[in-house]
């Protein structure tokens, strides 16, 4: 993605580099994530899109808490007020985009998912030369939007919360940063790892109930909380030790896209030629902020 990345998040957790050349690394991350995001999908008839998060974030806070084992009682009350925030916008986030996915194909919630990030890259970038990009991505929301006879073809209340969970996106990206700032070491991901889970585990329970115990379902959470988070993370952290941030953003563009064919592989969701040309707005909008942004503020947000 073309995200600003904030100081200290999950994706930066891997203990070494992994033993791959970074641009297969970084492909095979956004594989994994997107055909996690898939195989979650798969999940809602049973879980439904409340419970699948619960089970995700939940499980992968456990995950993080048995790899890392950090002191959480060294935690002062200043780090906790930085601390849950985080959290609360990591987990809205995921509870958001999840209920999304299920009102909307994968590529389509990715990429409107796509414009909190995209918007803040434009306010961190600050140059007049980037409101190009931004009119581009306006575009293809223009694209995605129900007009004359393709009006009912989207869901709006799924595209309303898609952009909400872009929003979180957002909070995620400056609150993870502030973290990153007073909490050295992954101490601060895990505490706020918890945080997200105590958001999600009410949401879960009122819509899965006693499911979210069902031995099979948490197998299938567990592999959920491993590729759409343990691994893609590792593989990134792994990439960008390799390649500067600007180009690691690039790259990460072809999420959308990536998303668009796990969907459609995975999920047999297919997309019309208005929604591929919206995607690919979005993505070139993205590629092309991460391009222009200056090097100081891509910095600055980066990992």
């Amino acid at each position: 993605m073309p995200r600003p990345r904030p100081a200290l998040s999950p994706r930066a957790l891997s203990p070494r580099a992994l033993p791959l050349p970074p641009l297969p690394a970084l492909l095979l991350a956004m594989l994994s994530i997107q055909g996690g995001a898939a195989f979650a999908k798969s999940l809602f008839p049973a879980l439904g899109p409340g419970g699948t998060t619960a089970l995700r974030v939940t499980l992968a806070a456990a995950l993080l808490l048995l790899a890392f084992r950090p002191n959480l009682r060294a935690l002062t009350r200043a780090d906790w007020q930085a601390i849950v925030p985080y959290g609360v916008a990591l987990g809205l986030m995921n509870l958001s985009f999840y209920f999304a996915l299920q009102r909307l194909p994968l590529g389509l919630a990715v990429t409107l998912e796509f414009v909190g990030p995209l918007l803040l890259s434009l306010f961190l970038s600050r140059r007049v030369t980037d409101v190009g990009w931004v009119l581009l991505a306006a575009v293809g929301i223009a694209l995605i939007a129900p007009v004359g006879e393709s009006a009912g073809h989207l869901d709006l209340p799924g595209a309303g919360l898609a952009l909400l969970a872009g929003a979180f996106w957002v909070a995620y990206i400056l609150a993870g940063g502030a973290v990153g700032r007073r909490v050295p070491g992954v101490t601060g991901v895990v505490a706020g790892m918890l945080v997200a889970a105590l958001v999600a585990l009410p949401f879960g329970v009122a819509q899965a109930g006693s499911g979210l115990l069902r031995p099979d379902l948490l197998l299938a959470g567990l592999a959920v909380a491993l590729f759409s988070s343990a691994l893609p993370y590792s593989l990134e952290m792994a990439a960008l030790r390799a390649i500067p941030p600007r180009v690691f953003g690039v790259l990460m563009s072809m999420e959308p896209a990536i998303a668009a064919l796990s969907g459609w592989l995975l999920l047999h969701e297919a997309l019309s030629l208005r929604q591929w040309l919206a995607l690919l707005c979005v993505a070139v909008a993205s590629a092309g902020i991460s391009l222009t942004a200056r090097r100081p503020d891509t910095e600055r947000a980066a990992i």
